[in-house]
């Protein structure tokens, strides 16, 4: 059977590997610790689930609006005023299953072939593989460690030409842990403004795991917000990874051709993670901080621990939950069998060895480097480091 020529246009997401890796480990007896996921180690708040209960017992069981029940869309609205000052009606909303589907609406909505995306690097692992799918051009503006992993507007100028469709970006970063700041972000709009057929995507799913202060969106620049498109959801910030629940905010344009396009993939998103939803975004968002809390607790630690292993050169995260190294000193070193010759070679090492599962780099666009998540128990961190630094001690 001939099978479409889509599937040769993009990879499976090395985040999803490394994790199935993982259990297949696990399956045979062997005790891995995993820092490869980007999931909240965190139950969903007990107000939220029980908002989900009372959403059963109310029937909310049949089919929903394609972009979210209406109250739905006006608590993101509320939220949205709330947490980033940004004026948006429900219309401006879709609502999908997961801030992947929103993503995927987006880029598919505005991505011609040949189009080009401009990414800068690191960057999650979909964001080149949904401009694939779309059968656009991805545009890898690469930062540095030193740079805090950030784009300068210089950089961003150099890389705009007349084919330039899209920017794709995310404060906080997954993988870099980077959070742009107000004038950071004034000085791409002030590009953007001179290049109006340009629109802005801003990831901010992990907006709330942010250890320097307010979150930022390039969304709060009037002059250029019509072209920005906001994706958010409720996975990082409130512990709802398997509720699957993300959104956008856009012009309306843009979330009509997101809304028609979501009517033929998956219709509207499940009823009770939106009644829930309604709820998680509007009450006391107290769990969220506390979370929050422990993860920089967690990140104090780890950034110990990573320090003490010599040839590893590691940027602080301001945001999200990983730490994604410098880890190239290692390469060309061996322990007699194995042989590191690049970020694939040392997170196989690492979890055949050390069994500690990690992303390489390559995947995110930065092949010196490797994304170790914190969202684990300081049980498991303490444990997982401890393993790591004997593992790599063995490479001559």
């Amino acid at each position: 059977m001939q099978l479409s020529s889509i599937l040769s246009r993009f990879s499976e997401p090395e985040t999803l590997k490394m994790a199935k890796l993982g259990r297949e480990l696990r399956a045979q007896g062997i005790d891995v610790i995993d820092l490869s996921l980007g999931e909240p180690d965190f139950d969903t708040p007990t107000h939220i689930k029980e908002a989900a209960k009372k959403a059963i017992d109310d029937n909310w069981s049949h089919y929903t609006p394609v972009a979210g029940y209406l109250d739905l869309r006006e608590a993101v609205c509320v939220k949205l005023k709330r947490d980033n000052n940004l004026d948006y009606k429900p219309e401006n909303i879709v609502v999908s299953t997961g801030a992947k589907q929103s993503l995927a609406n987006v880029i598919l909505a505005l991505v011609d072939d040949g189009d080009e995306v401009i990414i800068p690097t690191p960057y999650w692992v979909t964001y080149s593989e949904l401009v694939k799918i779309a059968r656009g051009k991805v545009v890898e503006a690469h930062t540095t460690l030193e740079s805090g992993f950030k784009i300068t507007p210089a950089q961003l100028e150099k890389a705009i030409t007349p084919k330039t469709k899209a920017f794709l970006f995310s404060s906080p970063c997954n993988p870099s842990g980077a959070v742009y700041t107000r004038q950071e972000l004034e000085g791409l709009a002030e590009v953007f403004r001179k290049h109006p057929q340009v629109a802005i995507l801003s990831d901010e799913i992990y907006e709330y795991i942010n250890y320097i202060g307010k979150n930022e969106s390039i969304a709060q620049f009037a002059d250029i917000k019509d072209r920005v498109i906001v994706i958010n959801g409720l996975s990082k910030g409130f512990a709802m990874t398997g509720w699957r629940l993300g959104f956008t905010a856009s012009n309306v344009e843009i979330a009509k051709a997101c809304e028609k396009l979501q009517g033929q993939f998956t219709s509207g998103t499940n009823s009770i993670a939106q009644k829930s939803a309604v709820v998680a975004l509007t009450a006391d968002l107290s769990p969220s901080h506390e979370m929050v809390k422990e993860f920089a607790r967690r990140r104090v630690r780890t950034m110990e621990l990573v320090r003490s292993i010599p040839g590893l050169k590691c940027f602080e995260p301001q945001g999200a939950f990983y730490i994604f190294p410098d880890v190239s000193a290692y390469y060309g070193k061996s322990d007699g069998t194995t042989t590191i010759k690049n970020s694939a070679d040392f997170s196989m090492y690492l979890l055949n060895t050390a069994h500690v599962s990690s992303v390489m780099g390559d995947a995110f666009g930065e092949p010196a480097c490797v994304r170790f998540s914190f969202a684990n128990s300081m049980a498991n961190i303490e444990r997982a480091w401890v393993r790591i630094k004997d593992a790599l001690a063995k490479l001559k």
